[in-house]
Order: structure tokens, then C-alpha cells, then sequence
């Protein structure tokens, strides 16, 4: 038995691959060997050394102070630097807010969005600390954040180059996130068009190892899939028993854990949880429909998820990379809310 899971997990492995990280140039900037035109230049993870050497060190504690009180946070954090990027890209535009109620953190999918408290609270530290006023964008203070909140949970880390600039523009229309209710053909075209491949989708999707949802995003899996009282036929029978008994047909708003036995904790056990189809979206659920998203969640169940937090690490910095602003781009803002 070992020596055929030895074998199996070789097959596995070797269908995966390995990718490699690419800390300092542009990950995106190449696809199949033609160059991205999404990508917009390159990062540096000295771009701040010279004149703000405290920032690393400052954005970690002021991220250790808010999360170490709060765990549930990390969830929130790496969430908001997911969706910041996938709207106009990595350009810290979900922060900004309008009179008007139509700015991107005003969207439906981002009403949810908690930490703009963290974020603020690390920018007021740097613009009170000598060298660093006026230096630091919002957009990188985010990245940052992300990471060092994934890592006070005992999650892994990974570099963050630097040198992002700020978005001067914020439309709630523009934000069209992956869903939760997509199947993986259009997930895998969501991360393509932002310069993300198939393992990085499979991978990205293990941040809901952490955090929570709530019963409006599942009841029609459980209660009403296709109008008939039944429930989604890809979701394991007594895990709907299970979700049934937390929420009721109109409730909306019961918190529901994403990663269910370990939703505190970043680990790879979401991986587990897919494949015995307890994946709580159909985002979720829908891995397991294709050929190598399938085999990715397999070979994390197999090793015990010996690969996820350095796949996990490579994916965030290419995440990182989307649609940047560089050089005399955009803008440094003052107050993260606002555009100067």
C-alpha cells in the first residue's frame, strides 16, 4: 500500500509541477513565453530601504497589534488585497471611499470587506515616522498587510516587493470578482485574464482554509438548488444535514465557517474538506471538475499538504504583480481613503 501511494503521488506530483517564485522582476510578464501586457513593470524589495527602513517593521506591528486581538482578521485582510487586485489591480483602489456610494468598497461582493482600520492605522504610523511621509503607497501597505496577517495566524510567509503606486479612479461597477457561484471553466478564464494560471486559481482558493461566510451564500445549495426543495448533488449528504440545521431557509446572515474543523488555523485541510465535497461554495466544489485543479487537491490530501505553503507563497507574489502602477503612475496618497 505505501509503495503504491509512493507511485501515485509521483503521477501526481509530476502532472502539478513546480513552479518557481519570482520575487524581484515581474512574474506576469511573460505567459507561454510572449510577454503580458497586463504587467505593468517591476517591483523592488529595496524600493523603500534607503529612505523608509522602519516601513517592514512598522506595517508588522501595527498588523501583529490589530490581529493578534482579532484572528479573524487575517481572513479579512488577505481578502481585500485579493479583491483590491482583481478589480483594477493591485493599486490599493478599494480603499478609496465616494460621497456618491459608488466606489468599489460600496459593491456588493465588498461590503463584507473588513480591515480598513488596519490599513489606516499602518499609513498614519508611516507618515508620523521621519523618511517615510508621503513614500509609502496605500496599495503596497496592503500587500504588506496581507502578508504579515496571514503569518500572526502561524500561515506562511513570502516576500512582497515594493514600489506600487496608487489609483486615482474607484467604480463599484467595475468590480466583477471570481464568484462564489462560478463553475472552473469560468474561474480559470477570471485568473487568466488577470495574467493567473490554473495551479494559482487551485492554490489561491486554499485561503478559505481561514475565515467565515454566511448561510445567504449557500441556502440554495442546501435548501433549493433547482427549485424543487432538493439540494446541490456535488455536496456531501450529511454535510448538508449539518449546514440545514445552522440556517434555516431565510436566514442570511449566520455565520458559517469556509474551512469547517480548522477555520481558524491556515493550513491544508481545505484541500481535505473539497475532496470529501464539503466545499462550502460552488467555487469550491467545482475543482474537483477539472483535470488539473482535481489533481492538485488530491496531491495536497495524499502528502498532507507538504507543497501548499510555498505554492501558496509563489502564488500571492505573482497576485501581487497585477496590473501595478509603476513609476510616475497613479499617485502616493496622503490619506488612504482619499485621492490627494
Amino acid at each position: 500500500m505505501a509503495l503504491k501511494n509512493l507511485l501515485v503521488l509521483v503521477v501526481l506530483l509530476g502532472v502539478v509541477g513546480v513552479s518557481v517564485a519570482h520575487p524581484y522582476g515581474n512574474p506576469l510578464k511573460k505567459q507561454n513565453g510572449h510577454r503580458n501586457p497586463r504587467a505593468t513593470g517591476d517591483l523592488d524589495l529595496d524600493y523603500y530601504r534607503s529612505k523608509c527602513p522602519q516601513l517592514e517593521t512598522i506595517v508588522r506591528r501595527v498588523t501583529f497589534q490589530y490581529v493578534s486581538r482579532r484572528p479573524t482578521l487575517a481572513a479579512a485582510l488577505l481578502r481585500m488585497h485579493f479583491h483590491d487586485c482583481f478589480v483594477r489591480g493591485c493599486d490599493g483602489s478599494i480603499l478609496l471611499k465616494s460621497p456618491l456610494k459608488d466606489a468599489e468598497r460600496d459593491a456588493f461582493p465588498n461590503l463584507s470587506v473588513r480591515g480598513y482600520e488596519v490599513i489606516d492605522a499602518a499609513k498614519s504610523a508611516l507618515e508620523r515616522t521621519w523618511g517615510c511621509r508621503g513614500l509609502v503607497s496605500c496599495a503596497d501597505i496592503i500587500a504588506l498587510v496581507a502578508r504579515d496577517a496571514v503569518s500572526v495566524i502561524g500561515g506562511p510567509w513570502w516576500p512582497v516587493p515594493l514600489g506600487r503606486r496608487d489609483g486615482r479612479i474607484s467604480k463599484s461597477s467595475e468590480v466583477n470578482l471570481p464568484s462564489p457561484f462560478s463553475d472552473v471553466k469560468t474561474l480559470k478564464k477570471n485568473f487568466l485574464d488577470k495574467g493567473l494560471n490554473t495551479k494559482d486559481l487551485v492554490v489561491l482558493s486554499g485561503a478559505h482554509t481561514i475565515g467565515v461566510s454566511s448561510c445567504g451564500l449557500i441556502n440554495n445549495r442546501i435548501h433549493n438548488f433547482t427549485g424543487r426543495g432538493d439540494f446541490d448533488p456535488a455536496m456531501n449528504p450529511s454535510y448538508v444535514r449539518a449546514l440545514k440545521k445552522r440556517c434555516k431557509p431565510t436566514d442570511v446572515k449566520t455565520p458559517v465557517d469556509m474551512d469547517p474543523g480548522s477555520a481558524k488555523k491556515f493550513d491544508s485541510h481545505y484541500f481535505n474538506i473539497v475532496a470529501q465535497k464539503k466545499g462550502l461554495f460552488t467555487s469550491d466544489a467545482t475543482l474537483l471538475d477539472d483535470l488539473d485543479t482535481n489533481l492538485y487537491i488530491q496531491a495536497q490530501v495524499l502528502t498532507g499538504g507538504a507543497s501548499f505553503n510555498r505554492d501558496f507563497s509563489e502564488s500571492m507574489v505573482k497576485l501581487g504583480f497585477v496590473e501595478i502602477l509603476t513609476g510616475k503612475q497613479g499617485e502616493v496618497r496622503r490619506r488612504c481613503a482619499f485621492v490627494n
